[in-house]
């Protein structure tokens, strides 16, 4: 109760606006490019923009907050702030079945990810209405999640019997079925890890570890999908959307879906090209200086193998956690459109 009220104290003026048009914000980490290129600008100028200014926006984040990233959508559901975003890997603890927003390796492309998401997105409503008492406005990416090492790998065999910091639930005991140890590290958290040989490699978005610096105690890039994309969801407290006015939720969701969402999609491929170019120097970095970690090539064989775990033991493993309903509907929607099919689900 101390901490909830210490939080409730920080958001006194975010968590009780002044007018019914104005809406108190949590955006994801403040320090990377999904933030500061897409998710600020939209809600503290694009959107009380195009509402002609009956909309106004008090924006933080949840690191600016110190909130436990697990917390957000807990206190998004109390009513806390209006809107929340964050990783939905982080709500897994509450939320099982949302593992199965952002499987590992089904969606090497942009392209792929969205189809996947979109397909996703009904289960993902139902979830954050039942789980979080939410209504989902958006689920935008962050680049694939690949692995940094400082480590000597050639290939995705040698993660074996090393430690590596997962992003999430299911790409941890991904790893594990590669023969790696799965290790809890926040992402603040990783550089010093990887520098003292806590992690020996750690699983985050190309552009995220260079804005972080994970370059700085990194050696090798093995730049394949092992996280996903890391989808962050965006959610309006139930109680807040079915509170506003028709339009003013038409207006909403339209701005959000063509002036945040489609953009965020439309630079997650080219991202990671210049990503993975500015941690290795391969190729052109126009956002800052570039690095020189080892490019590790993937090969035919590796993602092989990944995909072979992936659908023997992974997918399987979540079913039983998820439970058969979830896992059924998933085969029905996200699997049908990526081709794969949880075995022994009916």
């Amino acid at each position: 109760m101390t901490r909830l009220t210490a939080i409730l104290a920080a958001t006194t003026m975010l968590a009780a606006p002044a007018a019914a048009q104005e809406l108190s914000v949590v955006g994801s980490w403040s320090s990377l490019p999904l933030h500061k290129q897409y998710e600020a600008p939209f809600w503290s100028e694009t959107l009380p923009a195009a509402s002609g200014g009956k909309i106004s926006v008090a924006l933080t984040t949840h690191n600016q907050m110190n909130l436990g990233v697990g917390d957000v959508y807990r206190l998004l559901g109390d009513g806390v702030y209006d809107v929340g975003m964050t990783v939905a890997d982080y709500a897994v603890a509450d939320a099982p079945e949302l593992e199965g927003l952002d499987v590992p390796l089904l969606a090497l492309t942009a392209d792929e990810a969205r189809a996947m998401v979109d397909a996703a997105r009904p289960m993902v409503a139902d979830i954050f209405r039942d789980r979080f008492n939410s209504h989902v406005l958006a689920i935008a990416p962050y680049p694939p999640q690949v692995v940094f090492c400082n480590a000597p790998v050639t290939q995705l065999s040698d993660l074996e019997g090393l430690k590596v910091r997962a992003s999430g639930r299911m790409t941890a005991q991904f790893l594990e079925a590669l023969g790696a140890e799965g290790i809890n590290v926040s992402f603040g958290e990783v550089p010093g890890a990887l520098q003292n040989g806590v992690v020996d490699c750690a699983v985050t978005g190309a552009g995220s570890g260079y804005s972080a610096g994970w370059w700085e105690v990194s050696t090798h890039l093995l730049p394949i999908p092992l996280g996903g994309w890391d989808s962050v969801v965006t959610a309006m407290n139930l109680d807040r959307w079915n509170s506003l006015d028709a339009e003013t939720q038409a207006l909403i969701a339209l701005e959000v879906k063509e002036k945040f969402e489609d953009p965020a999609w439309a630079a997650a491929q080219d991202a990671l090209v210049t990503d993975i170019a500015c941690l290795t120097g391969n190729g052109d970095c126009p956002t800052g200086e570039a690095r020189d970690m080892t490019l590790v090539e993937v090969s035919d064989a590796d993602f092989d193998r990944a995909r072979e775990v992936l659908v023997s033991k992974v997918l399987p493993d979540w079913a039983a956690r998820a439970g058969n309903d979830w896992a059924k509907r998933w085969n029905e929607t996200v699997g049908a459109t990526v081709g794969v099919t949880i075995a022994g689900v009916n």
